[in-house]
């Protein structure tokens, strides 16, 4: 590490925009700036992002917090990342340019790929070598459908002139000048392409989907070393790039969930709720996903995924598709005048429904309204949505894989929300520590990358600034929490396909 190195540089890209974040030794955020970025809807159920917007959206809030800081590139012992996971793309390695937007974590269009392979036996290899199910959520699917379909792939492929990885590689390939292709064990396990057991690429797995492999990043440790910044119009001098991790995992190691059956609900576009198993694998059995939780100072940790496709997103609906509200604040205002659904359920099945139906094919709906049913009672319904969903995760989790969760504690935007907190508690029926700070998936890729450059030698002169929690405890009837529940899985049932059931569970988490 440089010796007047003073501050780490985090680049948090998620689905909705880039944030960049200034840390100093004491874990402080010293300066914040964010961008979002357009998001394309080509067609009912896809979903695009501009890889060149974003990587450009990069550059900008990360000059921005400097300046805001008055802080030189010279000071900075690492730049970090933290990215949304499995949205997809390739481009040329010979121009650096994109052949096809990014194709999103929440996109539909590899639907029916996914489940021809499903029909034709497919889905328990897939599983076991990846801890993941069949389905267009993860990128492999995806990374065939821009060779298939982006126009002059197959020449292109032809010359090997083609990479292919998640949003951290892009990201890295671009601020390294194209030196370094690479990305980290937690990114690498969602492609569908990753055998978690062996922690390399699998090549039966790359010919059932027609994804070659010479395409594919290196995979190294989140801590690891991933080269230096090259790009000149973002700093003149070269950066250190280490701490990469996918934004999930990320939020699990800033919430400092090191011990087994410590979990964590990250609550952005989607849901995820993770939990630490340990540093062997564990089946989840079905609607779960095995996954790596991180890969630091030499080990693998693994952890269990509940993913939910659509939980602050179903928020931006209401806003800006119905716009029932203007500001969060009118938002707060018009719960707050709605003390009960009366029962109005949101199933946000947007882009279909993820743990634990695992349904691509369900599509949203609001049941239950009569002709006295207003804005409020949707909205209600929309931020009951994410309570319920985490409900039916958490539950899963524990009944699946038989091992209990310590507790539950949350991050991300949504979870500012006190209201919704404390419903989340009052679902369960148990209590919800929410994080005091706003950024947990940048702040896991700062520790990683501040431990694996020796800008800190462990994280415990910072356990005070990093186990701030605001705490809520279960205060609702046990009976109307189980009428309010019961009305969400009758919701529940009438979108997701026949035979696909919404699970009974005989109690809330313990």
């Amino acid at each position: 590490m440089k010796d007047n190195a003073k501050f780490i540089l985090a680049i948090d890209q998620s689905t909705s925009g880039t944030k960049a974040l200034l840390v100093n030794h004491d874990g402080a955020v010293l300066a914040r700036s964010s961008i979002e970025h357009r998001q394309y809807y080509p067609r009912p159920g896809w979903v695009e992002h501009d890889p060149l917007e974003i990587y450009d959206n990069v550059k900008k809030t990360a000059q921005a917090v400097l300046k805001q800081a008055g802080v030189e590139p010279a000071s900075l012992a690492a730049l970090t990342i933290t990215n949304q996971r499995e949205t997809a793309l390739i481009w040329d390695r010979s121009t650096g340019q994109p052949i096809y937007n990014a194709i999103v974590w929440q996109c539909q269009r590899t639907a029916a790929v996914c489940s021809r392979l499903k029909e034709e036996g497919h889905e328990p290899m897939v599983r076991a070598k990846t801890g993941l199910m069949l389905d267009p959520y993860f990128s492999a699917a995806k990374f065939r459908w821009i060779l298939d379909h982006a126009e002059g792939a197959a020449d292109l492929l032809a010359e090997g002139r083609l990479l292919a990885g998640t949003m951290d590689s892009w990201l890295v390939w671009k601020l390294t000048g194209g030196k370094t292709h690479a990305t980290d064990y937690t990114n690498a396990s969602r492609t569908s392409l990753f055998n978690i057991h062996t922690l390399s690429w699998d090549e039966e797995l790359a010919r059932l989907f027609g994804v070659p492999a010479s395409l594919l990043p290196q995979v190294k440790s989140s801590d690891d070393m991933y080269g230096y910044t090259e790009d000149t119009d973002l700093f003149k001098e070269q950066v250190l790039i280490s701490g990469i991790i996918g934004d999930s995992q990320g939020a699990l190691y800033g919430h400092l969930c090191f011990e087994t059956g410590t979990a964590k609900a990250t609550y952005g576009t989607g849901t995820s709720v993770l939990m630490n198993v340990g540093q062997q694998p564990v089946d989840g059995g079905e609607g779960l996903v095995t996954a790596i939780a991180w890969g630091a100072g030499g080990t693998v940790t693994y952890a269990l995924e509940a993913v939910i496709r659509s939980t602050g997103d179903s928020l931006k609906w209401t806003r800006d598709n119905l716009g029932l509200f203007s500001t969060f604040e009118e938002m707060q205002q018009l719960v707050d005048a709605t003390p009960d659904n009366e029962g109005v359920y949101l199933v946000p099945a947007f882009v279909g429904m993820g743990a634990p139906y695992w349904d691509p094919y369900a599509r949203a709906a609001i049941t239950g309204m009569t002709r006295g049913t207003g804005r409020g009672h949707i909205i209600r319904a929309a931020l009951e949505s994410i309570v319920y969903q985490v409900r039916d995760a958490v539950d899963f989790m524990q009944e699946q894989s038989g091992i209990p969760l310590r507790g539950l504690r949350t991050d991300g935007g949504a979870s500012a929300n006190s209201w919704l907190m404390q419903f989340q508690a009052d679902i369960l029926g148990a209590p919800v520590t929410r994080s005091t700070c706003a950024e947990l998936s940048a702040m896991g890729s700062v520790y990683l990358g501040g431990l694996g450059t020796g800008f800190w030698s462990d994280l415990s002169r910072l356990a005070s600034n990093l186990t701030m929690y605001d705490s809520y405890s279960p205060a609702m009837d046990p009976a109307l929490r189980d009428r309010n529940y019961e009305g969400w899985q009758q919701a529940v049932r009438s979108v997701v396909q026949p035979g696909i059931q919404p699970p009974q569970f005989s109690s809330p988490l313990t």
